[in-house]
């Protein structure tokens, strides 16, 4: 079954409204893994909008499932305006300490609002390069964020990443507007590629109940879901909302 990964970014900005700790990404990951969910992802960015390096420190000590620690290899180090808050040592330093089971290489920066596109890899392929090399040597699986094009895909394997992502946006868009079957073919082609060239398939952004169950990509290892999940727990609650999105996942793998 395609693995659910809880993004719990969101849960952080909640908390970060405040002066305050709560609410505690720490004790929402516990709650989803013991709802179902197969694992933990966080997206910790230099100017820590959401999930901050302290959070991503307490939930590598504390995890009893998969974590999975999203970000630009390239972020570097970033002091903090708040005496509250620590500083940010760099993405790659971050990593170093916390040792995930799997690093999603994505290419953003503090100017964008969320993640917002894929690598090109043709382009900065040989920068990636020296990084996935390091990350495995952490014992890390490393997964590159990815539009659905299948000459970037095939260009990924030789770099030395386990996975990719597809990034979603684009088919969760073509969804809301009930015409999805052409755009839905891309990322299929795309995930096929991949596969054809030994990399594992993730997907995720913007995927939510609704869209979830048409979303059919063979061999699929993986999603993770945080904005609408948070929506979703809001209104239903954390065991209901998990349950549902297992039944999402099944549905998609049936249809």
């Amino acid at each position: 079954m395609t693995q659910l990964s809880i993004n719990l970014n969101k849960i952080a900005l909640i908390r970060n409204s405040r002066e305050t700790r709560h609410p505690d990404p720490c004790e929402f990951a516990a709650a989803v893994i013991s709802a179902g969910a197969h694992g933990i992802t966080v997206h910790p960015r230099p100017d820590q909008r959401h999930i901050r390096a302290e959070d991503c420190i307490r939930l590598g000590a504390s995890r009893e499932t998969e974590l999975n620690l999203e970000g630009n290899p390239f972020a570097p180090a970033q002091r903090s305006s708040r005496a509250d808050v620590g500083d940010y040592p760099g993405f790659m330093s971050l990593v170093e300490a916390v040792r995930p089971d799997q690093v999603t290489l994505v290419p953003d920066s503090n100017e964008q609002l969320t993640s917002d596109h894929g690598f090109d890899v043709l382009r900065d392929g040989e920068r990636l390069e020296g990084i996935i090399k390091q990350l495995k040597a952490w014992g890390c699986r490393v997964s590159l964020f990815m539009e659905p094009d299948p000459a970037q895909i095939a260009a990924v394997k030789p770099l030395g990443a386990d996975r990719i992502e597809l990034y979603t946006e684009r088919y969760a868009r073509a969804h809301e507007d009930g015409n999805f079957s052409e755009t839905l073919a891309q990322f299929q082609e795309a995930a096929a590629v991949a596969t054809e060239h030994g990399l594992g398939v993730n997907a995720g952004h913007d995927l939510n109940l609704a869209n979830l169950p048409d979303f059919r990509i063979t061999g699929l290892l993986e999603v993770s879901i945080g904005h609408a999940f948070t929506i979703d727990a809001l209104r239903l609650g954390i065991p209901t909302c998990i349950n549902h999105y297992l039944d999402a996942l099944r549905a998609a793998q049936t249809n």
